[in-house]
C-alpha cells in the first residue's frame, strides 16, 4: 500500500482490549490482533461504512475481498460535553476565494460516504458505479450505490449554495467517484483525507480552515465525529431513515 501515513486506522476498542490482556496470553493476543489488522487492510481506503440492504450478487460470485465496515469512529464518552480546543486558523486556507457567482451564498460542506453514496468491495448487482482502485499494486473494483434522489439533491443544492465535497476517504477512491456522481459541476472544491485533522482517532473536518465565515458554513455529514470541532454548524444525516440504497 502507499505511504503508511495515508492508512492510519481509526481506534478499534477490540484492539485495545486485546492489548490489555495479561502477559501469559501475549502470543494469543498478538495472533488475534494480526487477524484484525489483516481484515482492515482494504477498509482503510474509506472513512466510514455500514451494512445496508442491497441486492446480493449472484451465487457464482468469487469475490474474496472483505466487506467495508469501518466507520469514522464514534464519539468517545463525554466528547459532546467537553469544549474541544480548535486549532488556530492556518496561514493558507483550504478553499480558494469565493467566485463572483457564489458571492453572498452560504457554504455547504457535504460528506461523501454514507451521505451521498454507499460503497463496498463486495460485488453489488445493482451498483450505480464500479470504480477501479489500485491498492498495493493490484486493481480492485469498488461497487458504489447512490443515495436515492441524490441527483436532484445535488442540482438543487448547487443552485442555492456554494457546495464543497469534504470526505475523510482517500482521493484515489473519492475523486473518481465524485467525477461520476457530480455530472453538473456542483462542487466548487473537493477536499480529501489530507485536509482533515486527526483527533482522538478520527478524521475531523475543521471548518475554521476553509476560509469562509463560520456563521455562513453548514456541514452535512452522517458522523458526529467528523464535525466535533463545530457541532453547531452541523446537520447530521440520519442513515437509519433510509432502509435501502
Amino acid at each position: 500500500m502507499d505511504n503508511p501515513s495515508i492508512i492510519t486506522q481509526v481506534t478499534n476498542p477490540k484492539e485495545e482490549e486485546i492489548l490489555s490482556c495479561s502477559q501469559d496470553k501475549v502470543s494469543q493476543c498478538n495472533l488475534s490482533l494480526k487477524k484484525q489488522r489483516s481484515r482492515s487492510i482494504f477498509s482503510t481506503l474509506f472513512c466510514c461504512f455500514r451494512d445496508y440492504n442491497v441486492e446480493t450478487p449472484s451465487p457464482n460470485s468469487t469475490s474474496v475481498l472483505p466487506p467495508l465496515v469501518e466507520e469514522n469512529g464514534g464519539l468517545q464518552k463525554g466528547d459532546q460535553m467537553q469544549v474541544i480546543p480548535i486549532p488556530s486558523p492556518p496561514a493558507k486556507y483550504l478553499l480558494p476565494e469565493m467566485t463572483i457567482s457564489d458571492y453572498g451564498k452560504k457554504c455547504v460542506v457535504i460528506d461523501l460516504d454514507e451521505t451521498l453514496v454507499h460503497s463496498s468491495f463486495k460485488p453489488i448487482s445493482n451498483a450505480d458505479f464500479i470504480v477501479p482502485v489500485e491498492i498495493d499494486g493490484t486493481i480492485h473494483q469498488v461497487y458504489v450505490l447512490k443515495r436515492p434522489h441524490v441527483d436532484k439533491f445535488l442540482q438543487r443544492m448547487g443552485d442555492l449554495f456554494e457546495c464543497v465535497l469534504f470526505t475523510a476517504s482517500l482521493a484515489k477512491y473519492a475523486d473518481p467517484v465524485a467525477d461520476l456522481l457530480d455530472r453538473w459541476g456542483v462542487f466548487t472544491a473537493r477536499l480529501f483525507r489530507e485536509s482533515c485533522v486527526f483527533h482522538r482517532g478520527n478524521y475531523v473536518k475543521d471548518l475554521s480552515r476553509l476560509g469562509r465565515e463560520l456563521s455562513k458554513v453548514v456541514i452535512v455529514d452522517n458522523s458526529p465525529a467528523s464535525y466535533i470541532f463545530h457541532p453547531e454548524n452541523a446537520h447530521r444525516l440520519n442513515c437509519s431513515l433510509t432502509s435501502r440504497w
